[in-house]
């Protein structure tokens, strides 16, 4: 994505050419496809930002204050906490990388006062899961969507990498998959269970000579695309109501659920960091949340109470 290379913003720059700096930078080149282009979107909504009758990006970098960019996240967080917060990081990475070049002093990105992001809690039943699979895989239509939450509860992976997924990733002899995950690069090499197996040989029958494994089922000027983001939530909308599911689950919950339901069955952490991809036990602690299966799980490895007696 680097295009040119932009010289050192001066001290008398201004936040968005702090911004654009950043954008042209090697730090940015090194973010995932994805990652930059949430990272230019929100930047450039920050600094159109007003505060005080001015852009926020149109401020002297140098003499940036505390005060303006709490005004600005006062004002994304209209949008919702956790974009607010996103938004922050974005324009921080961006203020990071010119303060390692002496480009200015002081940081007032840091000096934000965030709010705190409520994990979401939801989780999908086996029921739900199943109810919507079998839903989905009645009409051909709706079977690319079907497989993408086949694969994302299954694997425990980010719906956004099962619906970009292509046939090169599997190995439908060897029943495995081996991907590179978008957000963070991990890589993760997966076992596949039989009847994901036997969706996905039908699958590669009819779709099998282009890309996607799971595309759009018509083609676009004679071109089968991936879906969209907002195609799947769409779709899996359509297919809740259909199977009579409730309308508070969403595609993001299957990568939760899955894990949590490893957790619950006591799969050590280790081994779930190595289907999540997770480089880190702090990144998995917000799916250890306290159910009943995972609370009897644990009591159950005590042991019986005369063993202890």
């Amino acid at each position: 994505m680097v295009k040119r290379k932009l010289t050192i913003p001066s001290k008398t720059a201004k936040v968005r050419d702090i911004v654009e700096f950043y954008l042209h930078s090697a730090d940015f080149a090194r973010l995932s496809g994805v990652s930059q282009k949430k990272y230019e979107k929100e930047l450039h909504k920050a600094v159109k930002t007003t505060i005080e009758s001015k852009a926020l990006g149109d401020y002297k970098a140098s003499t940036l204050k505390a005060r303006h960019t709490n005004q600005a996240y006062q004002q994304w967080l209209k949008t919702g906490v956790h974009t607010a917060n996103y938004r922050k990081a974005t324009l921080s990475a961006a203020w990071r990388h010119c303060m390692r070049l002496d480009v200015m002093q002081n940081d007032p990105v840091a000096l934000i006062k965030m709010e705190t992001t409520q994990p979401r809690k939801v989780k999908w039943t086996r029921d739900q899961v199943k109810a919507f699979m079998s839903t989905a895989y009645s009409d051909f239509k709706w079977r690319s969507i079907g497989l993408i939450v086949h694969m994302s509860y299954e694997w425990a992976q980010r719906i956004g990498d099962m619906r970009t997924l292509t046939w090169d990733a599997l190995d439908l002899d060897a029943q495995r998959i081996d991907i590179t995950q978008s957000k963070r690069g991990a890589e993760v090499h997966l076992p596949m269970s039989d009847s994901l197996c036997a969706m996905l040989k039908q699958q590669k029958e009819d779709f099998g000579f282009q890309d996607y494994v799971a595309p759009k089922p018509t083609p676009r000027g004679g071109v089968y695309v991936a879906y969209t983001v907002d195609d799947i939530d769409t779709i899996i909308n359509e297919v809740k109501r259909k199977a009579g599911l409730p309308k508070k689950l969403t595609a993001m919950d299957l990568r939760r659920t899955a894990i949590t339901e490893m957790i619950e069955g006591g799969a050590d952490l280790a081994h779930i960091m190595q289907v999540s991809g997770h480089r880190s036990p702090d990144s998995v602690k917000p799916y250890m949340v306290n159910t009943f299966t995972g609370a009897s799980t644990a009591l159950a490895k005590r042991g019986n109470d005369d063993e202890h007696s």
